[in-house]
Order: C-alpha cells, then structure tokens, then sequence
C-alpha cells in the first residue's frame, strides 16, 4: 500500500473507534491475528474474538462526551505510522482500558499519547499506545 492508502485506511479505523462507534465496521479493517496493546496498562487484545469484545465492552462506549483529539506530528514509514496526539476529555466515565478498576473522577485529564501503527498487507496488524501514565494519575488525584 501506498503512504496515502495506509493514512486512509487509518482514517477509517479511528472513524470506526471514535465518530461511528462501529465494532465490526473497525475491525473489518484489522487483520485476523491483530493486536492492540495500551502499554502503560497492558489493556487491549491479540486476534479479532479478543478485540471484538474489547471495543464493544470496554473501549468504545468508555469515551467521555466532551473529547477533544488533537493530532500534533505523524510520522510514515514504508508499513507503518506512528501518530503523536494531545488528549483533553473530562473523566465521566469508567475507562479501564486507561485507568483500570478507577471509578469517574470527574477531573479533567489533558494527555499526550504516542500510536504506532502496524500494516500488513490491505489491514492494520499491530498498534502499540503509549502515554505517561504518572501523569494522568496525578490529574485525577491518585499520585502526587
């Protein structure tokens, strides 16, 4: 795939996460055997049974309303992507795939996140999420 194809079929997934919240519409553009992992935490899945019950339990319906994504730099390579976005939501929701076992703190977080992205073939393979993860835990109060 071309460099334009990889950041269209990006664009695609992260529409499938964040503005259709379509479960099987983001995966149909993942390859059997992905995986997804938020390293700070260790929360996401390996193949599509995994992820299927991942975005449709835990990561999709978990996002707040008042989300702001702000992408601040993309780098390409000949199978890969990695993107560097600035996070602002407030924390309303129950989210442990980010803050495990933390009920809503009602604290507005503000994050740096890092996204590596994987390609194999037509399909995404492997993407790898990254934050300070001291960081959020000091916004919502559990860490000075």
């Amino acid at each position: 795939m071309t460099q334009d194809q990889l950041q269209h079929l990006w664009a695609d997934h992260l529409a499938g996460e964040f503005t259709t919240k379509d479960v099987e519409f983001t995966l149909s553009t993942m390859v059997d055997d992905a995986s997804v992992n938020h390293m700070p935490v260790n929360t996401g899945g390996k193949g599509k049974d995994e992820l299927r019950v991942f975005y449709r339990d835990v990561f999709i319906p978990s996002w707040p309303d008042d989300l702001a994504m702000t992408p601040t730099n993309r780098v390409m390579g000949d199978s890969q992507l990695v993107d560097e976005l600035h996070l602002r939501f407030t924390h309303s929701k129950r989210m442990d795939w980010f803050l495990p076992g933390v009920a809503p703190t009602n604290k507005l977080i503000e994050v740096d996140m890092v996204v590596v992205v994987q390609f194999r073939g037509d399909k995404l393979a492997c993407e790898r999420i990254y934050w300070d993860h001291a960081g959020v835990l000091r916004q919502v109060g559990l860490l000075k």
